[in-house]
């Protein structure tokens, strides 16, 4: 039977379109049932206008109110029947394998952690995001904005949660005994760093995990690391240099092959190896950032995603569960730490 997945309809930018046109891509692209949650009249509206729809496994799920961005984290509460709470407590109920948004990251992580509850053994969720590497080969890292401040313990549940995820979504890479583990910091010598990643330093070189050590931030896209352990606020705070990196680069380089006749003949010629350029550097294609950590599949994507990054998304999310994810992170960090874990 085909994933069932739930789809915040209000959450992006420009809600409810992006997320309908993302609903059609992953309906018809994976043959998935997407329930469309938000205030019916809005989206139906919206998916009307797209005559293909009434042909394929996409339905609507009335939610009466929604979650802004410009919303506070307290919102969660007042809003008891938003799209996003709504939404997860299908995933709850098991009316859905997964649940999706582009909206209020902020209430988003709070709400899940409301509705769903944590996984056995996990003090905090984390966010983790894939990104391309120089390599061509996909890279994680977590925590990148659930928790700003975080425990060594902390950051010991989010390198095994990374590695069981990195493991199921992308398998290990050949000649390595299993994803290589890093932990961001200044330096990469054992003595670098601040009392959080020197604590967590000697957590983490105990773990049965293939732990190489410190990296630095050069360290994110070289292909070298496979999965980056970061407190949340560091970890955001590098992909979000990241993001705005990328974007002067397509920019700059846009910009360049206009300036000139012979620049702009010379990109013509070219166009196949740019368009290459470009997909590899598109986040859309890895379909938003999972929560790990709590009882569910619960994607968090951009809010200003387009239709392809909320195929994706829907896509990450069946996978996700049809993956026992959550199930291996429980036993994964039962056999790590028997006796403390859960604690900080």
């Amino acid at each position: 039977m085909p994933s069932v997945i739930a789809l915040d309809a209000m959450g992006s930018d420009r809600a409810p379109k992006p997320e309908i046109e993302g609903a059609i891509l992953a309906a018809r692209q994976y043959g998935m049932r997407v329930l469309l949650i938000g205030p019916e009249n809005v989206v139906r509206a919206e998916l009307d206008r797209h005559s293909a729809a009434a042909r394929l496994p996409i339905e609507i799920v009335h939610a009466g109110e929604f979650i802004t961005m410009e919303d506070k984290v307290e919102a969660i509460r007042a809003k008891r029947d938003s799209s996003m709470r709504v939404g997860l407590r299908m995933v709850r109920e098991g009316q859905a394998a997964g649940f999706v948004t582009a909206g209020n990251t902020g209430a988003a992580m709070a709400t899940a952690k409301v509705v769903l509850g944590a996984v056995p053994g996990v003090d905090r969720p984390a966010l983790a995001a894939v990104f391309p590497t120089a390599p061509g080969n996909p890279a994680m890292l977590l925590d990148v904005g659930a928790n700003v401040d975080c425990t060594p313990q902390n950051l010991e549940q989010f390198a095994v949660m990374g590695d069981i995820y990195f493991r199921a979504m992308f398998g290990k890479r050949p000649g390595t005994p299993g994803p290589r583990v890093g932990l961001l910091s200044i330096g990469e010598e054992e003595s670098k760093g601040n009392d959080l990643t020197r604590e967590a330093f000697q957590l983490l070189k105990q773990l049965p995990l293939n732990f190489v050590g410190n990296v630095e931030g050069r360290d994110l896209y070289n292909g070298k690391i496979d999965v980056i352990v970061a407190d949340g606020f560091v970890g955001n705070v590098a992909l979000k240099i990241s993001e705005g990196v990328a974007n002067l680069v397509r920019t700059a380089l846009k910009e360049s092959l206009k300036a000139t006749i012979t620049r702009q003949v010379g990109a013509l010629l070219s166009r196949s190896a740019f368009t290459d350029f470009k997909k590899r550097l598109d986040h859309t294609e890895y379909g938003g950032a999972p929560l790990l950590g709590v009882k569910g599949a619960c994607i968090i994507t951009h809010g200003s995603s387009n239709a392809n990054a909320i195929k994706n998304a829907v896509r990450v999310a069946a996978e996700f569960s049809e993956r026992g994810i959550n199930g291996s992170i429980e036993r994964g960090l039962a056999a790590v730490r028997p006796a403390t874990v859960g604690t900080v």
